[in-house]
């Protein structure tokens, strides 16, 4: 397939300022040159979109995602031997709504790699993957670093079935082991195929919510050593100043949500720090509604944590880090999003302003970095360059050049002049194929509408209803961890 683009105004996210008056040519999977339409030698079967007045951007990556992220019993057991499907179905809605490349950050690494595998040959559509599998350090789905309560509803060869297939090899019984065994632990986990490592450099919730640091200063080391001797990257799970400082003094290429600091704010020597090593730094940011709505739906204490994040992200951009989107972007079930809990917590806010949603959250993380004063271009770059640098995938990815994948959108509005008009997709272009965005995802699963209510459900009256009011993440969310 040869395709040629031509009118658009190309913004490819090196130079600074949008390229007027010239073409993309595209033969295969690959930018063949951009030039001058008239000076491009094309061959005669050739698809040329004409793209006059529309604007032109490397397709979008999301630095962290979670494919496979409903973990409720509910789901679990109703589509087990399907995971597969789900994790399709996750990779069909972002890449309908612009995410041509997703990292997956915690999930089930056989059926991430064979989702993975699949869209690669072509077998199936999606963004394209790449995975880690499960965070180094982390217990299973059904363990106390997600949904324990759970396991007590279920049979222990069921708990053991789903925590297995998450975790492996590479779980909480590390922490016993002295970094030399870590390093031969993980050497084997990464024989598997995955393509990046992400461990916890803080522990997920529980009742410390986040503070207790996993792993020795050592072992970190030998965890992001062991990554780099293997030629892939390496990134912590940080939910402290501490977790952070540390995560950066092991030599992690990107440290996930660290503007997350519990609630108090990102010292200065560490900003520095962060900025000096070159250290990629995973933002989650609120928008100003979302704060609004925030402040008015959770409790003080969670409230001091998100002012803590608020500030963190703004310093962050002034102190001129490296920044990479991400959002804990997942798909949530029709009935879960349902749940009066679910609602009361960060995932369950207005999907216009809810950062979680793998479908929408991207568009809302820019809209929120716009607020926080990052200048337009970096924005796009946090979102493309900047992720392909940090997980060393820039030699195909992140930007528009002859050579490179071609991984593009064309948008009907200018995303220089508002970050609202991200969301402005005309066409999903990936590996130089034209996406048929409208019917994706091709198989809805997760997303199917909610059943009509049953007769008896209008006669029925509860109780009480009562519950956490705002999990830390999406995974504590559906578990009432």
């Amino acid at each position: 397939m040869t395709m040629l683009i031509t009118g658009a105004t190309i913004i490819d996210g090196l130079a600074e300022t949008p390229l007027q008056g010239q073409a993309i040519l595209i033969e295969g999977k690959r930018i063949k040159a951009i030039g001058k339409a008239d000076e491009l030698l094309v061959a005669d079967d050739i698809l040329t979109i004409d793209a006059t007045g529309k604007y032109v951007i490397p397709g979008l990556m999301n630095a962290n995602v979670h494919l496979l992220c409903d973990i409720r019993p509910e789901t679990l057991i109703r589509y087990e031997g399907r995971y597969e499907e789900l994790i399709a179905e996750s990779a069909q809605i972002a890449l309908k709504n612009g995410q041509t490349t997703v990292f997956d950050t915690w999930g089930p690494r056989r059926h991430l790699m064979a989702a993975r595998d699949a869209i690669d040959a072509g077998q199936m559509i999606g963004s394209r993957i790449y995975c880690a599998g499960n965070v180094i350090g982390f217990d299973g789905p059904y363990s106390p670093d997600f949904g324990a309560t759970m396991a007590q509803m279920l049979s222990p060869n069921f708990v053991n079935r789903i925590n297995s297939t998450w975790v492996e090899n590479s779980g909480r019984h590390l922490m016993w082991m002295t970094p030399d065994e870590v390093a031969k632990e993980l050497r084997t986990y990464i024989a598997k195929g995955i393509d990046f490592i992400k461990y916890a450099a803080n522990e997920h919730g529980g009742q410390s919510l986040g503070a207790f640091i996993s792993f020795s200063e050592r072992v970190q080391r030998a965890i992001v050593d062991e990554a780099h001797r293997a030629g892939i990257t390496a990134q912590s799970h940080s939910m402290s100043v501490e977790g952070l400082h540390m995560s950066i003094a092991a030599g992690c290429d990107l440290v996930t949500h660290c503007n997350i600091t519990g609630p108090r704010e990102i010292p200065d020597e560490t900003l520095d720090y962060m900025v000096k090593q070159g250290c990629g730094a995973v933002l989650f940011p609120w928008s100003d509604a979302a704060l609004k709505w925030m402040r008015e739906n959770v409790d003080d204490g969670t409230w001091t944590t998100v002012k803590a994040t608020d500030a963190n992200a703004r310093n962050l951009v002034k102190a001129g880090a490296r920044i990479l989107l991400a959002n804990d972007g997942a798909v949530m079930a029709s009935e879960m999003l349902a749940d009066p809990m679910v609602q009361k917590s960060w995932m369950g806010a207005p999907e216009e302003i809810s950062l979680g949603r793998l479908a929408t959250g991207h568009f809302v993380w820019f809209e929120a970095m716009e607020e926080k004063g990052m200048a337009p271009m970096e924005m796009l770059r946090a979102a493309t360059r900047n992720i392909a640098i940090a997980y060393k995938k820039d030699a195909d990815l992140g930007t528009l050049e002859e050579g490179k994948i071609a991984d593009l959108l064309i948008l009907d509005k200018n995303p220089l002049e508002s970050a609202k008009n991200y969301r402005a997709i005309n066409k999903v272009v990936k590996d130089g194929a034209d996406i048929d965005i409208a019917a994706l995802p091709l198989t809805p699963l997760l997303t199917r509408p909610l059943p009509e209510p049953l007769p008896e459900e209008a006669e029925y009256k509860h109780f009480a209803h009562t519950g956490q009011r705002f999990p830390l993440c999406a995974c504590s969310a559906m578990m009432g961890h």
